[in-house]
């Protein structure tokens, strides 16, 4: 199984980090983590932070920058499911409410810590991490049951994670790659990338991406935005109906040593063709939205 999820860094004016602590109505009951949760069909990510403050602390907060996308997997054994989750970090700030934790609901406690303070109690992995803390593994007994899914709709579903990359050479060219024929946006220049693979980083997985759709080796040097797309009236590969919801990270990737690029990903892949642009020859190619917006073109 596969979720994605978004969660905020709040500090306040001495520095300490906001906590919630998962009661037993949740999958890590008495862990600390930073407030967040999974991100509903066709929400954007930003979105879900300020509903899940809401909820959990009873804080009303303003997304900022987005600061990390890490992934995580935890194995429900009695299930015998491995759920891989996505998870964006934002930076936020708080713009009024009352701290408390969420009646009858996921978090039993909140409260202000300092590195030492939240060191001391057991955190949440992709906590510990984002804030410097060492990482040390859940109890065997935790997770103790999956999050509860919403009731499924007539048409399907979809909701998909993928990493993408603004990628520059020392030239400050640009490579785009292009959609081949029989998928959305067929003609049409991308940004390289696509959708990670159960149990990998979104950074590594753009990586991979790269090499496969064009040949090319590179650093992911920032991670820059988050993009989301919702498309209630696609068609899946049979010509269904499908409800589609895509989570996009985009990261700015440099190729120090670039060579003619070349698609070598196995035939039947998304990518008919790659290609290196000088700055001047973006303006005027047919691009996805996300490409447009990501090199600073008009979005048609």
């Amino acid at each position: 199984m596969r979720r994605v999820g978004a969660c905020g860094v709040l500090r306040d004016s001495d520095g300490r980090v906001l906590l919630a602590r998962g009661s037993a109505r949740c999958p890590y009951p008495g862990v600390w983590q930073l407030p967040g949760g999974g991100v509903e069909h066709a929400e954007h990510p930003a979105d879900t932070v300020v509903r899940e403050f809401a909820e959990e602390t009873g804080l009303t907060v303003a997304p900022g920058a987005i600061r990390a996308a890490v992934a995580d997997v935890a194995a429900f054994a009695d299930l015998g499911i491995a759920l891989h989750t996505d998870r964006l970090v934002f930076e936020v700030e708080a713009r009024g409410g009352r701290l408390r934790p969420e009646p009858a609901g996921g978090s039993d406690e909140v409260g202000w810590f300092t590195p030492d303070e939240a060191a001391a109690g057991q955190l949440m992995p992709f906590t510990a991490e984002l804030l410097g803390l060492p990482v040390t593994p859940l109890p065997a007994d935790l997770p103790r049951a999956l999050p509860a899914e919403p009731a499924g709709p007539s048409v399907d579903r979809r909701q998909r994670f993928a990493a993408y990359g603004l990628v520059t050479d020392p030239a400050d060219r640009v490579l785009l790659t292009m959609i081949a024929d029989g998928y959305p946006g067929a003609g049409r220049w991308h940004l390289p990338g696509g959708g990670t693979d159960h149990g990998e980083q979104p950074a590594a997985g753009l990586l991979r991406e790269l090499v496969e759709e064009a040949g090319q080796l590179g650093r992911v040097v920032d991670l820059i935005a988050v993009d989301n797309l919702h498309n209630p009236a696609a068609l899946g590969p049979e010509g269904r109906p499908l409800d589609w919801h895509g989570v996009r990270v985009i990261y700015r990737v440099r190729v120090d040593a670039p060579t003619d690029a070349v698609v070598t990903e196995l035939a039947g892949g998304s990518t008919a063709r790659a290609a290196w642009f000088a700055p001047e020859q973006v303006t005027g190619l047919s691009m996805t939205d996300v490409a447009a917006r990501a090199t600073g073109q008009r979005v048609s």
